[in-house]
């Protein structure tokens, strides 16, 4: 919570937003197979592990860093390996955010 008259538009959608986006990690990390693989360079550091939902198998990759996350279905990882460097140039080059904006923004 913010100090007496400190808020900014869309504060209370934010937090909310970051609640259920909690509650999901910790549901996935409740359904956890087998140890974590952690890899990190200077720049870096990733976690990743296999999770079981009711859709089949994901693949969980943290940033604990950033405290960022995503779930890939087998299909999603296997996309990774048909892009080019530039691809992931464009990737990182805009962190945090998407490389193509979605419909609802």
């Amino acid at each position: 919570m913010t100090g007496p008259g400190l808020a900014w538009e869309g504060e209370a959608e934010d937090a909310a937003a970051a609640v259920a986006a909690a509650a999901e990690l910790r549901e996935l990390k409740a359904h956890q197979t087998g140890d974590s693989l952690s890899v990190g360079n200077e720049f870096s550091e990733i976690r990743v592990s296999r999770v079981e939902t009711r859709n089949g198998a994901r693949v969980l990759i943290e940033a604990p860093k950033s405290g960022q996350w995503v779930a890939l279905c087998p299909l999603e990882v296997e996309a990774l390996t048909w892009q080019n460097a530039d691809t992931f140039s464009a990737m990182i080059g805009n962190p945090f955010g998407p490389l193509f904006a979605s419909e609802e923004e």
